[in-house]
């Protein structure tokens, strides 16, 4: 699955929410996906920075606890934890709790997609 983050008008956004609500009340399925859009392009890039962007791909390639993550990155754990929780608030991974063997529970962040998709158009 991919999750494409883009930019579009609000015009775009909500015909696009009209072309989904016409598949779903002709009974068409619809195929899983992960979209993000932003309407000002500005607000992508503030989401979508490089440090960001390595971390979902980390994720992807390996998902594991923050602290995992952060020495696969040799980066802090701290500033790891602020980067996965704008990407989890952003909907790009999740952070679930994992029981671990014997005792004990950690936390797992996984990307919510196998592929990103960026597209942005500058008017």
């Amino acid at each position: 699955m991919k999750m494409e983050v883009n930019t579009c008008s609000e015009e775009h956004f909500f015909g696009r929410g009209r072309h989904i609500s016409r598949l779903i009340d002709s009974g068409e399925g619809l195929a899983e996906a992960h979209i993000l859009s932003f309407e000002d392009p500005e607000d992508m890039l503030r989401l979508l920075t490089e440090t960001r962007v390595k971390l979902f791909m980390a994720v992807k390639e390996m998902p594991g606890s923050i602290t995992d993550v952060a020495a696969r990155l040799h980066r802090d754990r701290s500033a790891v934890k602020r980067d996965v929780d704008v990407l989890a608030e952003a909907g790009m991974v999740t952070v679930t709790s994992v029981k671990l063997p014997g005792h004990g529970l950690k936390k797992e962040v996984r990307a919510v997609a196998d592929r990103l998709v960026l597209q942005s158009e500058l008017g």
